[in-house]
């Protein structure tokens, strides 16, 4: 995948505008910047990136035309490549969500589970979810099944929920199509097929790990009983794993607007507006659709392996493994096989389209502007310096990522911002890399990124009040799982750059 192809060359051709000393230094007043402006005056990650640029070219001595402009070409080069993939994720996640068709995979994959295998049955939920969907939009869809098949399982809400949210956090950080790895992989232009295939084979155990297995010991940490909400959902009527009910949908969940029990297709939604579905996609079509996008992109990289160039089947895999068509034909049958396969009309889902771009402005602006702090870093000397301090050190390139990408995340809270900023750093580093260890770097990043979410984190505050914990009960379940699933991924990355 080539998405900044002149990434390398700008590089290795940008020239310290300054002295190394002063380069350090606007280095941490540009960081030092951006963390205050986000975490202490609660200014928009996108207006403290474009300041934290400004500020880092002022200090090392670029004049403001010069720092306008390179502030300009990463954003804009970013946005363009970037920015219409957040759009298609979330017009194909919005479409799964107001279908009924994410209730229909969840559903149909928790009904089958039994009480020993629910824990697994819910990290497969999360990824699943989480594959084409942003983490809060998943998040919201999951609370209500998280909710329900504790009750009905008479389990802690933290045995069945932090595999969710594993499932679900691991996809965010580590595969695209969500937007953190896909901002890294532009930026260090790295092969999307190699990343995509290495970020799953890293996300599974990673789940493992911090789902099912970290779930059993938070459990006992914290036992805390799942709340009455959403029980008007289900009616009694069809078996659950615990021997419980939960029959066919009487009502809709109030923040997915569509019916989920497990025994019904048909979907009930008065306040729906005109065109709204009328009953749930199949199972066998709703997965299909979900993991489309996932195919094509991989596909492409298997082509590119197995097949010779010229070759006129390598030439379409090419074509449809490309991100921006991969997603855009992913968009097209899911408004067949999602919008039209739940009776929505063509206005509903053109409305369901419509409805998910407002949400995703802010965060195509935050990674934009990743792009232009990064640019800014470039330019400057800056990367370079550190990319040369760090190749003198001897410390893995890998390892750097990840140290960058934990500081960032502590710092601000955002796995967005902390990935798009230690791509940035790292850009230096490229030429000392081969295609398969820039998308390992890619990974590391988006493992760093996750590292132990905090109170400056709008996630930890979104689980808190949805799980109904204490400051401290978030921390030994949610922080930590964050955390496991931050080391083990670097662990398992550095691994993987061992044995390739």
């Amino acid at each position: 995948m080539t998405l900044h192809p002149a990434l390398v060359l700008a590089a290795e051709q940008a020239q310290p505008v300054a002295s190394a000393g002063r380069l350090v230094t606007a280095a941490l007043v540009g960081i030092v910047a951006l963390v205050l402006l986000i975490t202490q005056f609660s200014l928009h990650p996108f207006l403290a990136l474009t300041i934290g640029s400004l500020l880092v070219a002022g200090v090392a001595g670029m004049s403001m035309g010069d720092a306008v402009e390179a502030f300009s070409d990463g954003f804009g080069s970013t946005a363009a490549s970037v920015g219409t993939l957040i759009a298609l994720g979330a017009m194909f996640g919005k479409l799964l969500a107001d279908s009924g068709g994410a209730d229909r995979l969840v559903d149909t994959i928790v009904s089958r589970s039994g009480p020993r295998t629910l824990p697994w049955s819910m990290a497969a939920v999360g990824a699943l979810i989480g594959l084409p969907m942003f983490f809060e939009i998943g998040l919201v869809i999951l609370m209500p099944v998280i909710f329900l098949v504790a009750r009905r399982a008479q389990v802690s809400l933290i045995a069945v929920g932090i595999p969710a949210l594993a499932g679900l956090s691991a996809m965010h950080g580590l595969v695209p199509p969500h937007p953190g790895p896909l901002a890294a992989i532009g930026i260090l232009d790295a092969d999307l097929g190699i990343t995509l295939a290495l970020g799953v084979l890293v996300s599974i155990p990673v789940v493992v790990l911090a789902g099912p297995l970290f779930a059993k010991v938070a459990a006992r940490w914290v036992d805390v009983s799942p709340p009455a909400l959403f029980e008007s959902r289900v009616a009694a009527g069809t078996s659950t794993p615990s021997g419980g009910s939960a029959g066919a949908t009487t009502g809709t969940d109030p923040d997915t607007g569509s019916g989920s029990g497990s025994g019904g297709d048909a979907v009930v939604d008065r306040d729906a507006p005109d065109g709204g579905p009328t009953r749930r996609p199949g199972f066998a079509a709703t997965l299909l659709t979900v993991l489309l996008p996932v195919v094509l992109m991989m596909g492409k990289a298997v082509g590119d392996i197995a097949a010779p160039e010229g070759n006129p089947v390598r030439a379409a895999l090419d074509f449809v493994g490309t991100p921006l068509v991969a997603l855009l034909l992913s968009v097209l049958v899911a408004m067949v096989t999602l919008g039209t396969g739940s009776g929505m009309n063509r206005a509903g889902i053109m409305g369901s389209l419509e409805r998910s771009l407002p949400a995703i402005a802010g965060i195509v602006l935050i990674v934009a502007a990743g792009g232009g702090f990064k640019q800014t870093l470039v330019d400057t000397g800056i990367g370079a310096m550190i990319a040369g301090w760090a190749t003198g050190a001897g410390i893995s390139a890998l390892l750097l990522g990840w140290l960058v990408a934990v500081a960032i995340r502590l710092a601000t809270g955002s796995a967005t911002v902390a990935t798009v900023t230690a791509a940035g750093i790292l850009v230096p580093l490229l030429p000392t890399l081969d295609p398969t260890q820039t998308s390992l770097l890619v990974l590391a990043i988006g493992a760093g990124s996750l590292f132990f979410s905090h109170v400056n984190d709008a996630g930890f505050w979104l689980v808190k009040e949805y799980f109904g914990l204490t400051v401290g009960q978030n921390i030994r379940t949610w922080s930590i799982m964050e955390t496991v699933i931050s080391v083990s991924g670097l662990v398992l990355v550095l691994v993987i750059d061992l044995v390739i």
